[in-house]
């Protein structure tokens, strides 16, 4: 596998200082949060004024739990929600050296927000997606700038989780790609370079382990505390499958494996029915207070 070399990364790089984040969840808030940490100036927008203040809010308590735990000093704490914006005004983006979308895994939606942003950022700039699953050469087929976009796929809790994927394009320029790796891992990230196939490296294997899960839960096999005990303990698992499902959510999970499936037509990427039922009935997990568990 070709590796880059330091030289080789810094011939090409622009040092990228102001980054735009499109969607302020529980992705959009710690990605701004990890940036800003790392000295950008970000700028994060939301659809509405309750939305942008649940935002900043959410920063502000990830930020306060980092001082607490002693991964963080006060000041620093204080100099990196000084960076941080919210708004409701896209066009706060203009001076936006790079923009990360981190909107809802929703395919169309996700193209019209490439479609606005290519519109109003420089056209020197980068743009990313943060999804976990759909092409970004889609994406990019949304904006005049396809050289210019990647998918840069940040892992939950984003302040914690030390992985990004990388994901260019058959257009991704070998200039954009150096310059998104080399910001990426000045946010103190690993990075993994991915093609641009449905699920990248992440989903592609931990989705139909997952499914598996379900489709186990569903057969009878054990109970979902017995199949999480035994990938905890026998498999060194932070987490069992249906407890990370609950984390994930049932919903976006079942998401990326319809994509997956569309993509590659692989019946380990099919839905279980209880799944898809489990979605029809809202019983989203941890989100929803129920999914294969409880959460009162």
């Amino acid at each position: 596998m070709r590796t880059w070399s330091d030289h080789e990364i810094r011939r090409n790089q622009v040092r990228i200082e102001r980054i735009g984040v499109i969607g302020g969840g529980l992705m959009g808030s710690g990605i701004a949060e990890v940036c800003a940490r790392a000295g950008s100036e970000v700028i994060v927008h939301e659809i509405n004024v309750e939305m942008a203040e649940a935002a900043l809010g959410r920063i502000e308590d990830s930020l306060a739990r980092a001082v607490d735990r002693g991964k963080l000093e006060t000041a620093e704490r204080d100099q990196a929600l000084g960076r941080i914006t919210v708004s409701t005004d896209l066009d706060r983006h203009s001076d936006r050296q790079l923009v990360v979308e981190a909107a809802t895994e929703n395919e169309e939606l996700k193209k019209q927000i490439f479609a606005d942003l290519d519109a109003l950022v420089p056209a020197d700039a980068l743009l990313a997606s943060n999804t976990s699953s759909i092409p970004i050469t889609r994406l990019a087929a949304a904006t005049g700038r396809p050289d210019r976009v990647v998918g840069l796929h940040f892992f939950n809790p984003v302040p914690v989780m030390a992985l990004i994927e990388l994901v260019t394009t058959v257009k991704t320029t070998d200039e954009t790609r150096d310059t998104a790796r080399a910001y990426a891992e000045g946010l103190g990230k690993t990075v993994i370079l991915a093609k641009d196939r449905a699920g990248f490296v992440v989903n592609m294997l931990l989705v139909p382990y997952m499914l598996a899960a379900i489709r186990m839960y569903e057969a009878g096999v054990a109970s979902a505390e017995d199949i999480d005990t035994g990938m905890r303990l026998g498999a060194n698992h932070p987490m069992g499958p249906l407890e990370l499902t609950d984390f994930v959510g049932l919903d976006t999970t079942k998401y990326v494996a319809d994509v997956l499936f569309e993509e590659f037509k692989e019946p380990f990427y099919a839905a279980p029915p209880l799944l898809t039922r489990m979605v029809e009935a809202g019983l989203h997990g941890r989100k929803a207070g129920e999914g294969f568990y409880e959460y009162r």
